[in-house]
């Protein structure tokens, strides 16, 4: 579980209603079903029409890395090319063959299949940065729906103030509609507000800043196994790799 989005949703949500308590506020005066419904409809909408369908579920997927906490690999990738590193040093590049399947990261058997099979460095780095820099633009695609709908759910609660309004201009002889009308006109526009703030563009945030790091984590690799490749001492190695790691994870 990730606590800071957790707890971060719960300061800001409950500091809102929180204030609106201290106002003489009631919950139940934010409750408007008309209002959310406007709101999450309209701002789902939009984000439909704006991305592709693959764009969608990717960042459907991609929302659980916000919530859930994931421990990085970085170390543990770090030591396997190190391990790979020494044996090749040892023994040699070529009876690094039968240890590959044995190691866990499928990105890392690929890079060193290719320099087991001798494909010239440039190569390798050229294949697969442009594969990193493939997948980082189809995550990137996929974060992006949140901060669209952060952009989008704003103008979507205006829209529904402005129907509530309506309501209320073509009801003025009957005021036991007006106070629902307001109602709905201004709830609409807090949820729309509110929603894009708290959670539609701190998520999207969120998520851009993971694939960043999964994006790093993956040239950290690729750097391992050109290291590799060159017969470059295995402590140097080391070092050179833990430098693509934050401070907290070294």
């Amino acid at each position: 579980m990730d606590k800071a989005t957790w707890f971060g949703l719960l300061v800001g949500f409950g500091g809102i209603l929180l204030g609106n308590l201290l106002e003489g506020g009631h919950i139940s005066s934010l409750m408007q079903f008309t209002a959310f419904v406007i709101v999450l409809a309209g701002t789902l909408g939009a984000v439909m029409v704006s991305s592709s369908e693959k764009d969608l579920k990717t960042g459907l997927g991609l929302a659980k890395k916000a919530f859930n906490k994931e421990e990085s690999q970085a170390k543990k990738r770090i030591q396997e090319i190190v391990d790979c590193a020494r044996f090749a040093k040892k023994e040699s590049i070529l009876g690094l063959e039968p240890r590959i399947n044995k190691i866990e990261d499928p990105f890392l058997r690929n890079i060193l299949r290719n320099v087991v099979d001798g494909v010239e460095a440039e190569n390798i780095r050229d294949i697969f940065e442009t594969q990193i820099q493939t997948e980082e633009d189809e995550q990137l695609a996929g974060a992006k729906i949140w901060t669209d709908a952060g952009g989008f759910a704003p103008t979507i609660g205006i829209i529904g103030a402005v129907l509530g309004l309506i309501h209320v201009m073509g009801n003025l002889t009957d005021t036991s509609k007006l106070g629902a009308g307001i109602a709905v006109a201004f709830v609409a526009t807090v949820y729309g507000v509110s929603s894009a703030n708290l959670l539609f563009l701190p998520l999207g945030n969120k998520l851009k800043r993971k694939v960043q790091s999964d994006s790093r984590e993956k040239q950290m690799v690729l750097e391992g196994g050109l290291l590799i490749a060159s017969g470059m001492n295995p402590v140097v190695l080391e070092q050179k790799l833990y430098a693509f790691l934050d401070s907290e994870q070294r």
